[in-house]
């Protein structure tokens, strides 16, 4: 049996709807499908449950606010709602704890991989990606508004060093040793 189905079994052995956040740039949209065809389940990209007021904002450079969020944030968490009992991934910045406090509300028992890494790497990553809205001048908002996962919130972290066949193994194995 390969470590790949060993690691798949045991995160799904409770199908877990999972949101992977983190800051732009930290590989939420490559690793988030990958997570998803590695345990499973249906994905989902937070991306596309922005209204096009909230994407025309950031292609222009300007940060979001958090009254442009909510909506966002409650589809988000309507699709993970509706996942419950049978699992899934989405992909979600999630950057504050309020944020993750609302998706909880719309659905509760997620958990969350919060992909990290070095601020260095992250921004040469946005730097080399093409036809995406976020521009690297923005990734400075994002370390700013960041609130890292607290002991009381369900999920792991997980570096972003290496390849995204080895992220993606590290999140598996931290999601199938979660409770």
């Amino acid at each position: 049996m390969s470590r790949a189905t060993t690691d798949s079994e045991a995160a799904m052995s409770t199908p877990k709807v999972v949101v992977v956040m983190g800051v732009a740039g930290t590989g939420k949209t490559t690793i988030g499908p990958l997570l998803a065809a590695r345990l499973g389940v249906p994905y989902a990209e937070a991306d596309d449950f922005h209204p096009p007021a909230n994407i025309a904002k950031m292609s222009a450079g300007t940060p979001l606010t958090d009254d442009d969020r909510w909506p966002w944030l409650d589809a988000i968490g309507s699709w993970a709602h509706g996942r419950a009992g049978l699992g899934g991934v989405v992909s979600c910045s999630a950057l504050k704890r309020s944020y993750r406090d609302r998706l909880r509300g719309e659905a509760p028992g997620v958990v969350f991989v919060h992909l990290a890494g070095d601020r260095s790497l992250i921004e040469d990553r946005m730097s080399h990606r093409q036809g995406h809205f976020m521009p690297t001048a923005l990734l400075d908002s994002q370390f700013a508004t960041l609130q890292p996962l607290q002991e009381d919130e369900a999920g792991v972290v997980v570096d972003v060093s290496g390849s995204p066949e080895e992220i993606t193994g590290r999140a598996a194995k931290a999601l199938a040793e979660l409770p």
